[in-house]
Formats: structure tokens, sequence, C-alpha cells
């Protein structure tokens, strides 16, 4: 089947069966490179990216079930001659020791700074409690996140 899709403002047409788990989409047929394949099981957050303005763990949605909705990677927030807010605070702050986990770190960021610009520590914790990363730079994640939040949003 052939489905329509908007990623990062930009309309794709893709042949995939419809149950294509979209991370599969997004890697193999439009070569974005954020979302990461880590467990699978839409546990660990790798995968996330915002559709519809949601976040959404992309290895455990259908393609069919996102057809109509305006999906967000990574690669949509910013560019390295301009990067988002969250990328460059991430950056910054040396938020990444392997990097594996920041996708799903800064999508979750970046869906909680949506509806909560100015987030307590306590709340930016929350909203990562289902993100995993395995190395340990927590401290500097929740850092450079508040960061960001002190700066405007595009």
């Amino acid at each position: 089947m052939t489905y329509r899709i908007t990623v990062n403002g930009e309309s794709h047409e893709v042949a995939a069966a419809p149950e294509t788990p979209l991370l599969y989409v997004l890697r193999n047929d439009l070569g974005l490179n954020g979302p990461k394949f880590g467990c699978g099981l839409g546990q660990c957050g790798a995968c996330a990216a915002l559709v519809g303005g949601k976040l959404t763990r992309t290895c455990s949605v259908a393609l069919a079930d996102v057809e109509d909705a305006p999906i967000v990677t990574l690669e949509g927030l910013g560019a390295m001659q301009k990067p988002h807010p969250l990328q460059k605070a991430f950056i910054d702050a040396q938020a990444a020791q392997c990097g594996f986990c920041s996708n799903g770190m800064i999508m979750a960021a970046k869906a909680l700074l949506d509806r909560n610009p100015k987030p307590s520590d306590g709340e930016i914790k929350d909203a990562l409690a289902d993100q995993l990363c395995r190395c340990g730079t927590h401290n500097r994640i929740v850092s450079a996140i508040r960061k960001a939040a002190m700066e405007p949003m595009r």
C-alpha cells in the first residue's frame, strides 16, 4: 500500500505494509537517523518523535495509524547551522555521553516544553521518567532542559 505522511513539514509518499512500524519508515525510507531502534517494544524511548504533537514511540506505532498526523523528528527541530534551543542546550551542557538516548530525551523535553514552557526540575524529571539512559547523564540532561526553558522556543 502507499501512504502519504508529513514528516518535518514535508510530504512523503511511502510504499509499505500498513503494520510497518513508523520507525522503519523514518530511518529506512526517509533516511532520518534521529530516532533510534532501542528495544523495539516502546519501552526505552530512543525512537521517540512527535506525532500530532504528542510524544510517540515510533517503534510500536504502525504506519497506517499516523497517515493524517504531522510527524516531527529530531531533524525537524533544528539544523547544524541553527539548532533548536534544546539541541543547543544539550550540546552546551554535554548532556550526551554515548548519545543513544539523546533523541528520546530531546523529543520528550520538546513535548514537555510545548505544554509547559517553564517546568520545575520535578516536572522535567517526570517527563523523562520513561526515557532510558544507560550512561547516567541525567543531571546534565535536566540542566540542559532547564537552560533551554529559559530560551524562546520556535
